[in-house]
């Protein structure tokens, strides 16, 4: 895809940090979309589909972590990559933030070149799963679509937040493999996003409480297997 094929949505409360960031990025070729709060970014999701949403966290109306789980609902954007774009930092922070379906966490203040660096790192990844994108797959009776990012099982289609999915889609292609923990980091967060090992926990939690618990094997210090 073309930098002037792909649209960014920016999110934000402060006028001049749509006009900053959107300022560079247009200079490097993407269409920049913009909205304010929580309501007017799911609005634009919506009406534009971008393949990138950067976005604040403490906003008016509607905050970025009540936005994010509201965009993960809509099918038409199951693939749109989600980052955190805010001055909160604190480890509880970024894990809400992955919790809520963020795919990855941006402190502010950051510079126009390492911002465009991060951009241009994330759509890499549309890219990447374009390539290693499969047919279905089926495991333990449990039907995985990689490209519509749609899950069946026992006929009831589960749906997942995107980083749910590409860590249950991970474990499930190689059933019985142990995937180390740092293993599961890079394939599902990338080295460019820095998270604890407690983000991996929270996310197989909830895969058990939606999935299964019997699906998902916990290997003491070492990582996690999908046993079929």
């Amino acid at each position: 895809m073309k930098k002037k094929e792909i649209k960014i949505l920016l999110v934000d409360d402060e006028q001049d940090i749509l006009e900053i960031v959107g300022y560079n990025l247009t200079q490097e070729g993407y269409k920049i979309v913009t909205a304010s709060n929580g309501k007017e970014a799911i609005a634009a999701a919506k009406k534009e589909l971008p393949q990138l949403i950067i976005m604040d966290v403490m906003m008016p109306e509607m905050d970025g972590m009540e936005a994010c789980e509201n965009i993960r609902k809509i099918p038409e954007l199951a693939n749109v990559i989600i980052a955190f774009l805010t001055a909160r930092s604190e480890d509880y922070s970024q894990v809400a933030g992955f919790d809520a379906g963020a795919d990855d966490y941006i402190a502010k203040p950051i510079k126009p070149k390492l911002l465009i660096s991060k951009v241009k790192a994330l759509l890499r990844r549309l890219k990447n799963e374009a390539s290693s994108a499969s047919e279905t797959l089926n495991v333990g009776g449990i039907e995985i679509n990689r490209e519509e990012y749609k899950i069946v099982k026992d006929g009831v289609e589960i749906v997942l937040p995107r980083k749910e999915f590409e860590l249950f889609h991970l474990l499930a292609s190689k059933p019985g493999k142990v995937f180390k923990r740092e293993e599961i980091l890079d394939k599902v967060w990338g080295n460019e996003v820095i998270v604890g090992g407690r983000t991996i926990d929270v996310h197989i939690r909830k895969l058990r409480e939606k999935i299964g618990d019997d699906f998902f094997k916990t290997i003491k210090g070492v990582g996690y297997k999908f046993e079929a």
